[in-house]
């Protein structure tokens, strides 16, 4: 049986994320997979990755806060992405690390810098 490429899993979630309803890329996670958020903190498999989710739809939205991929690159079972997020106050710059098995995530951390002014 053939599976997603880490790299395409990951291009995969940012077009779904991109889309703007964060609940539809729950789908691309393993059911004991760890998303590590460096503001909201650790959710441990998928119905947790869920309920993050739900929130982020509306967290995002309050916050006016967009996210944009600039680069998205893999090998093997690992796969990153360089972001930006745009918000009201300013651009965040950040990366994601992905790890993925039989194309699904099973590990998500995100890294971000500190907010420049616009």
């Amino acid at each position: 049986m053939s599976h997603r490429s880490a790299q395409e899993t990951i291009e995969l979630f940012w077009q779904i994320q991109n889309d703007g309803d964060y609940t539809q890329v729950v789908k691309l996670f393993a059911e004991t997979a760890v998303l590590v958020d460096p503001v909201f903190g650790v959710f441990e498999g998928r119905a947790a990755i869920a309920e993050f989710m739900a929130k982020m739809n509306i967290e995002m939205q309050s916050r006016q806060t967009t996210f944009k991929a600039i680069e998205i690159a893999g090998g093997g079972d690992t796969a990153w992405a360089q972001w930006l997020a745009e918000t009201p106050t300013g651009t965040i710059e950040g990366c994601g690390l992905y790890r993925v098995e039989e194309g699904l995530l099973t590990y998500y951390k995100d890294y971000m810098n500190p907010p420049s002014s616009a």
